[in-house]
């Protein structure tokens, strides 16, 4: 490498364009699965809490395997682990399938093939965060989560729901068929990703014995206590999520009886919502770049809450869409440079574990947020956006600084050493 190439700024290489390709194809099959799954569930059963359990189920995954999932991704090649987790995918897509072209699919055999499909998303999302700063420098983080989570947003909202929903009208097997094709894609990419993306130059130090697997179940947890930014930022992040979860709870009904959506339009108005998150994922790294991290990340939080109070304080549909596209871009710009931080400040050995106990306790504890969300819209469905919205807005200028103090990625070491060789594809410097 000469003098001039050193001196030039880093890109995207294409290894990890080799991963988001990967991670597109992945993205289209979540799409399909999760608009398909409750169509499916109402061609077998009308009871409404029978149909509820498909959203519950996809979730629930999270809360029983997001720290199993995060050891297996430290133990073995990411690459690997990647792949198994989508050739399952492919699997319950075959027998979806089969189940329904032979009439023999019951609301059971869809809970399972649910349930499993969340069980494998742990594994695989373990597994992309673990990998992609294997891939790319610290200070390119936010632009490479930047466009994971744009185009997450963009096919799963906008080209996977009305693709399998038109498609479901024609012919159910079609989109369902369809499903297998996406998901065997993102195994024969994820198999093609260098070494670098496997998290084997990320050893265990010699002076810190190798433990069995089974006593790792606490690793992730102990690595974020010990850590005031992190356990700060994790209780943080986790109380402002039980807050979002109760605001959104009863989005529904409070569209549809308050601001008098009508509710074939539901679907419609949440695209509102999936536009504002585009937008706040592609704008994160200008963010970065004009405030550093911790003041866009602090302004952001700020912004999110009180575009939910706006929800409630002024009841109609158009006040509602502009608070709901606001709301989603803040906690987009958010949600990009705080995993960002936290990829930069873990050590590459421990990023699955932290990742699935970080994940646990988060995603684990929505369900009370929303729990707690209905009871407040039992009294009056304005009530869980002005409260939730009040409660987090509080905490967020209670911790403005701690926030707005916290690093850029690219000025964190954790202690790994840069790998020299990304591989084929990997990491590369432009002259």
């Amino acid at each position: 490498m000469t003098a001039s190439s050193a001196k030039a700024p880093a890109k995207l290489g294409a290894a990890f364009h080799n991963l988001f390709v990967s991670n597109l194809a992945t993205n289209l099959g979540d799409g399909v699965i999760r608009t398909a799954a409750p169509l499916l569930a109402v061609r077998l059963t009308t009871d409404p809490l029978l149909i509820s359990l498909i959203a519950a189920l996809a979730l629930l995954p999270w809360l029983f395997f997001a720290i199993p999932a995060g050891i297996l991704v430290d133990r073995i090649d990411r690459r690997l682990a990647l792949g198994l987790a989508n050739g399952v995918r492919v699997v319950l897509a075959t027998a979806l399938v089969v189940l329904y072209a032979t009439n023999s699919l019951t609301i059971v055999a869809l809970y399972v093939v649910i349930f499993v499909d969340g069980a494998c998303e742990t594994v695989y999302d373990g597994s992309i965060r673990a990998m992609v700063p294997s891939l790319v420098q610290k200070s390119l983080l936010p632009s490479a989560n930047s466009r994971i989570e744009a185009a997450e947003a963009v096919l799963q909202n906008f080209i996977a729901a009305p693709f399998t929903s038109l498609l479901f009208a024609i012919a159910v097997l079609i989109p369902l068929g369809t499903n297998i094709g996406f998901y065997a894609l993102a195994v024969v990419l994820a198999l093609l990703l260098p070494k670098a993306a496997s998290g084997k130059q990320f050893t265990t130090p010699t002076t810190e014995p190798r433990t069995r697997w089974y006593r790792q179940f606490v690793d992730g947890y102990h690595f974020i206590m010990a850590s005031r930014m992190l356990r700060t930022l994790w209780f943080f992040s986790t109380f402002t999520g039980v807050c979002f979860s109760a605001a959104t709870a009863g989005i529904v009904l409070f569209l549809v009886k308050t601001d008098g959506l009508p509710p074939a339009l539901f679907g419609v108005f949440m695209l509102s919502g999936a536009a504002g998150g585009i937008v706040g994922s592609l704008s994160a790294s200008r963010f970065k770049r004009w405030l550093g991290a911790g003041r866009a990340m602090a302004i952001m939080n700020v912004v999110s809450c009180l575009a939910i109070i706006l929800v409630g304080a002024v009841p109609n549909v158009w006040v509602s869409a502009f608070g709901f596209f606001l709301s989603s871009a803040a906690v987009l710009v958010w949600n990009v440079l705080v995993m960002s931080l936290r990829q930069s400040v873990i050590p590459g050995r421990l990023l699955g574990r932290v990742h699935g106990t970080w994940r646990t306790l988060l995603w684990g504890s929505m369900p009370l947020g929303s729990l707690i969300g209905g009871l407040l819209g039992r009294i009056d469905l304005t009530l869980p956006f002005l409260l939730g919205g009040g409660a987090s807005l509080l905490a967020g200028l209670i911790f403005y600084r701690f926030v707005s103090r916290l690093p850029d990625p690219e000025d964190v070491d954790n202690g790994d050493i840069p790998t020299s060789d990304p591989g084929p594809g990997g990491l590369i410097l432009e002259g």
